[in-house]
């Protein structure tokens, strides 16, 4: 009877925070979104319809989505395959630089990309004068510009998760093949891509809904490109709220389909791919192939290089002093010394560290009780929930601070009189309900492993529900709850698509500052906060790694 009423405190509280903070916003801007000066009607999606701008945006928003899952799975999942199975000079160096890009959020990328090869970029200077050009061969603008950025941006998924599936492989079905006679091409289409389907699916998906999440990238270097995301931004800022609602449903109905599709899809291929290691890698004995392959391999990181190493070298350029000269002509430590001696320049990053810190913490305790309620117990509604909870993931994070701007702008009946826009607490809970669904798949892929013998064990023995849970569950949790929480931490860090809709100029965080020194030409600010913010994320995501690793160890 008591662990019965504890799991009804857990429902309580699961059904609360999920209606309070999923539901309601989201169904506000849908009802919002058939309103037109206050009366109810179909004039915004009409509106939609005959514009031929919000249809463009639409449009291309969504091809390039599509583009950029094709070509992050090409180069990642080639990445994956090509040091998995060969062995060559280098391989563990470039192996362990190519997930590099996930330490820097998409605005950092955007901010290296343009110091690299925009117009006046140091790779773009160096390529036109030394064929005597007078101008790049190439302009940081335009869809291909944007295609570019997500496409270095996001071929990380698809190498991490591709490169986590095949360690993971029954390479006996490989062989098999072989023995039986298969070309290596058979063995390549019909047996090794559908054992990794589940992996490219999920990798998939990932990059779609960032890449139609995608604000940075079109708001610095659109070339006057529409982009979904860009209209509504602009129709929030003409206070079109209507217009802006309608289109975020758009945009909504669009990620929840690819969701609900390829979710739908993966599930009916997952399972029996777990079983014998790879027992040895092909060795490269050609020295010719061997010599293109670290051929290849350097060209390939310098590539994932040069971005960062780009924002460190511009964040010691002096400001003012780099104008015709393909590096910054001279060096100093005075942007350092600017943000670490005022506290106006240290603001934003207690500030993001704050917020991050609370989102991620919220979600941890959250996650808990939530993951054991979805994997310990069975009620009406379970399936609803537990997508509900995924939603915020789900969704752009347009979307999500417009339907937060909309919903808790002036006390309503519904909100219970809470009027968060406007105020610092806006941000930490965007945060906490945008990264909870790391925390919480993480935690319940745990939970979905432990033998459930052990907690009855306790149980039978006397043990109360709150001691098992203390003793026994959560410490053999712990490693996924930590990892989690650590990944939820390091995207809030880098959140920059919902902050840019809700964020208040008091306490703004890194990533908006980032973009208005950008916007003030002060180069070197924006990239010594790019660094630091890089460094951050890094460290936070090492730090979770040996913390899940030392509870791993413990249990």
């Amino acid at each position: 009877m008591r662990d019965k009423s504890i799991f009804t405190l857990f429902l309580v509280i699961v059904c609360f925070v999920v209606t309070w903070g999923v539901f309601y916003p989201n169904f506000s801007i849908l009802i919002t979104s058939f309103q037109y000066k206050e009366n109810w009607s179909l004039a915004n999606y009409q509106e939609i319809i005959s514009s031929s701008l919000i249809l463009r945006s639409t449009w291309n928003s969504l091809y390039l989505s599509v583009l950029t899952v094709i070509g992050s799975a090409i180069i990642g999942t080639s990445m994956a395959i090509l040091f998995h199975f060969l062995e060559f000079p280098g391989r563990k160096v470039f192996a362990a630089l190519a997930p590099l890009p996930l330490l820097m959020p998409p605005l950092i990328g955007v901010i290296a990309f343009i110091f690299l090869y925009g117009e006046s970029g140091i790779l773009s200077r160096t390529v036109a004068r030394t064929l005597a050009l007078s101008a790049p061969p190439w302009r940081l603008n335009g869809p291909e510009a944007i295609l570019g950025v997500h496409i270095y941006s996001f071929y990380a998924f698809f190498y991490t998760f591709v490169s986590t599936s095949l360690k993971q492989l029954d390479y006996s079905l490989l062989d098999a093949a072989r023995s039986l006679g298969a070309r290596p091409s058979q063995v390549f289409f019909r047996i090794l891509l559908p054992l990794l389907r589940p992996a490219l699916i999920g990798a998939s998906l990932l990059t779609f809904m960032n890449s139609m999440a995608s604000f940075s990238a079109p708001y610095l270097f659109g070339g006057g490109t529409p982009m979904l995301t860009l209209q509504i931004f602009n129709a929030k800022v003409n206070s079109q709220w209507e217009l802006a609602m309608a289109e975020s449903v758009i945009l909504a109905f669009i990620s929840i389909v690819a969701l609900l599709l390829l979710t739908r899809n993966q599930e009916k291929t997952i399972g029996g791919s777990k079983g014998v290691s790879l027992t040895s890698r092909h060795t490269i004995e050609n020295p010719i192939l061997k010599t293109l392959l670290l051929f290849i391999g350097i060209i390939a990181v310098t590539i994932i290089l040069l971005p960062p190493l780009t924002l460190l070298l511009i964040s010691f350029a002096e400001d003012g002093k780099w104008t015709m000269e393909i590096l910054p002509p001279s060096y100093t430590m005075a942007n350092y010394l600017k943000v670490f001696s005022s506290q106006n320049f240290l603001e934003p990053i207690y500030n993001s560290l704050i917020m991050s810190a609370l989102g991620a913490g919220v979600a941890l305790l959250f996650a808990l009780p939530a993951s054991y309620l979805f994997t310990r117990t069975s009620f009406f509604g379970q399936k609803a929930l537990v997508i509900l909870t995924m939603v915020p993931w789900a969704l752009p994070g347009t979307v999500l601070g417009i339907s937060f701007a909309a919903s808790f702008n002036s006390p309503k009946f519904f909100n219970a009189g809470i009027v968060l826009v406007g105020t610092f607490w806006i941000l930490p809970i965007l945060y906490f309900l945008r990264t909870l669904p790391l925390v919480l798949r993480s935690t319940q892929a745990n939970l979905e492993q432990m033998d459930e013998n052990l907690e009855n064990a306790s149980r039978s023995l006397g043990a109360s529900f709150f001691y098992t849970l203390r003793k026994i569950t959560i410490p053999l949790i712990l490693p996924g709850a930590i990892s989690g929480t650590a990944l939820a931490f390091a995207t809030a860090m880098g959140e920059f698509v919902t902050s840019v809709i809700v964020y208040v100029p008091n306490s703004r965080p890194i990533s908006i500052e980032i973009a208005s020194q950008l916007r003030a030409f002060h180069l070197g600010n924006a990239a010594v906060y790019g660094v630091l913010l890089t460094i951050i994320i890094a460290i936070s995501l090492i730090i979770g790694r040996r913390l899940a690793s030392s509870g791993s160890n413990y249990t």
